[in-house]
């Protein structure tokens, strides 16, 4: 990073984490300035390290995708804190940060001891944030339940909405929603809990639920249906939002409104549609998608997926190129924005390339480049000795030991 002052600068976080739900919310903190300290077990270290695809870390062991792109700029500690040496470190440690945080399953932590009633027996004032599948501040019959991103997308009510009759639901349609999105309400968490602790002193504690963010996410679900509109299983809804065809791919255009759909319709050739009676209200629009998607096929032949969605924008109607990978690694757009991060691999293959920091504030320099995710274990004589005053000797007794690498 450079010496420009980060929004937040000096908080501190502690994360004793797991593959992506916490750690892309906690690779979001330092990306904004806040120092971030990975707790990892000193033999499997976080799980994300073993996922496929890989390439070498910095000490040559494999790295694996998810935890390449969800721990850039963090320090890594080998804890093993499920012994009683290794969860008094994670103890002692704890009061040195504003932020102690957990991804582990529902009630894992407070077995351990490490719950938020430990750590705030010994910080008073900390900002601890869990992230579980189904939360720990209350009774849930689903407390004893593991939860990865599809678990909670599925309970949310997104993949029966999305289901075709008679087919089984697509699981993960859109990546990790689950994780990222859980994410975000962790970092939205963090920070209103830093600020309610300035004004109080008091300890907070964040508890983020997956199954409660994706069913904020799946907001129509629950909304519709108790709004009396109860559309079948993979219906769609009462209104354009297809995909179609262009030279060399498909875009997806959203219409929901009539004076779009009239736009559209001049746009392509069909100015007659506006007082059809096949089109004479949304869920026909729905109905007669066919008719529809064959006009706009056509309509498109001979175009780029790109040059049919300029000539949509042109027209005040939202659409968008569907693009492929190789596609959205050479998207002008994002190369402007730094939203492609390119990491050298240690074995001089082809960088890997990670989502850059969507956040852009004024005054905060952006593009800085990343630094890349640590070796397994590779901060911790460094923290236990800065932080705690453990000497060579310590260090030694706890590493053969096995609480600490």
């Amino acid at each position: 990073m450079t010496d420009t002052v980060l929004p937040l600068s000096g908080v501190r976080v502690l994360a004793l984490e797991q593959m992506q739900a916490l750690p892309f919310a906690t690779q979001l903190l330092a990306r904004l300035g806040a120092e971030v300290v990975k707790v990892e077990h000193p033999r499997s270290g976080d799980l994300g390290r073993g996922s496929l695809p890989a390439m070498p870390g910095p000490d040559g062991a494999p790295m694996g995708a998810t935890f390449v792109r969800n721990n850039l700029g963090k320090r890594s500690v080998a804890i093993d804190f499920g012994t009683p040496a290794g969860r008094d470190l994670v103890l002692q440690l704890a009061p040195h940060f504003d932020v102690v945080c957990e991804n582990f399953k529902s009630g894992s932590l407070a077995a351990k001891g490490l719950g938020f009633d430990d750590v705030t027996a010994v910080h008073p004032s900390v900002v601890y944030l869990s992230v579980s599948g189904f939360g720990n501040t209350t009774d849930t019959p689903y407390a004893g339940w593991p939860a990865y991103a599809a678990v909670a997308e599925a309970m949310s009510g997104l993949y029966d909405w999305k289901r075709h009759p008679d087919e089984p639901p697509v699981a993960s349609p859109v990546g990790a929603l689950g994780d990222i999105g859980t994410a975000l309400y962790g970092v939205i968490g963090v920070l209103a809990g830093l600020r309610q602790r300035d004004l109080t002193g008091a300890a907070q504690y964040v508890d983020v639920a997956m199954f409660d963010a994706m069913v904020t996410f799946a907001d129509v679900v629950v909304n519709w249906w108790s709004m009396g509109m109860r559309p079948d299983p993979g219906a769609g809804l009462a209104m354009i939002l297809d995909g179609f065809r262009a030279d060399d791919g498909w875009f997806v255009v959203q219409v929901g409104r009539e004076h779009e759909f009239a736009r559209l319709a001049e746009l392509v050739g069909e100015p007659g549609w506006v007082d059809d009676p096949r089109f004479a209200t949304r869920a026909l629009w729905r109905t007669n998608i066919d008719d529809i998607r064959s006009s706009v096929n056509a309509w498109a032949s001979g175009r780029t997926s790109v040059e049919a969605c300029h000539a949509l924008a042109g027209a005040g109607i939202a659409a968008g190129p569907v693009f492929s990978a190789p596609q959205v690694l050479a998207d002008p757009h994002l190369a402007t924005r730094n939203m492609l991060v390119e990491l050298a691999r240690p074995d001089g293959g082809e960088p890997a390339v990670v989502p850059g920091n969507p956040v852009k504030i004024s005054s905060v320099p952006d593009g800085t480049p990343e630094t890349p995710p640590p070796a397994l274990g590779a901060d911790t004589d460094e923290v236990l000795g800065s932080e705690l005053g453990l000497g060579e000797e310590e260090l030694v007794a706890l590493r053969d030991a096995g609480v600490i690498r």
